[in-house]
């Protein structure tokens, strides 16, 4: 067996020093592919974490008669079209509901602004319900809007360990949310 073929063995049993090699490993080809399709360097890093965040939640399903880079690369490609179908579709429904657009009020109401901080309270509570790890850099990220880098620097860790930190903590609290 493959030193490929027992990291994704060992990630499918939960081992996250896997899933992180299986990143380390990949995340430079398919954000190349990203890139080579796309001239925003945002969006093709956002692909490419979907990309991986696709992979390792279906990762039960890989077949390893197939190459892993291939499987990872088809599903980026796929990842792609579906973000181009939703740029698509946005933009049909923005020139199709154009009247309405333009009625809409955006001030806040007392009523919305109450539900939005009740909303973002709820939240800060499950935020904490998370391993500090975790926490850090979901609230690095959102709360005090550093960059994948800055948080990098702030938790003195590589810029890949803090994708797939941020990727894990996400995946972690939609299901607390869930449970809510």
């Amino acid at each position: 067996m493959g030193i490929i073929k027992e990291q994704i063995a060992s990630a499918i049993q939960g081992n996250q020093a896997a899933y992180k090699y299986l990143l380390d490993r990949y995340w430079t080809d398919i954000h190349k592919f990203q890139k080579s399709r796309i001239n925003n360097q945002d969006e093709a890093e956002d692909i490419t974490i979907q990309t991986f965040a696709k992979a390792f939640a279906n990762l039960k399903q890989y077949d390893s008669q197939y190459d892993f880079k291939n499987w990872l690369l088809m599903i980026s490609k796929n990842v792609y079209i579906d973000s181009q179908r939703k740029k698509k579709n946005n933009i049909t429904s923005i020139k199709e509901n154009k009247e309405v657009f333009q009625l809409i009020d955006n001030e806040m109401t007392s009523e919305d602004k109450m539900i939005l901080e009740q909303n973002l309270l709820q939240l800060k509570i499950c935020i904490k319900k998370l391993k500090p790890h975790y926490r850090d850099v979901i609230e690095l990220r959102y709360f005090h809007d550093l960059s994948y880098k800055e948080i990098a620097k702030e938790i003195n860790e590589p810029v890949n360990n803090v994708k797939i930190k941020l990727l894990r903590a996400k995946k972690l609290l939609g299901d607390i949310l869930k449970q809510q």
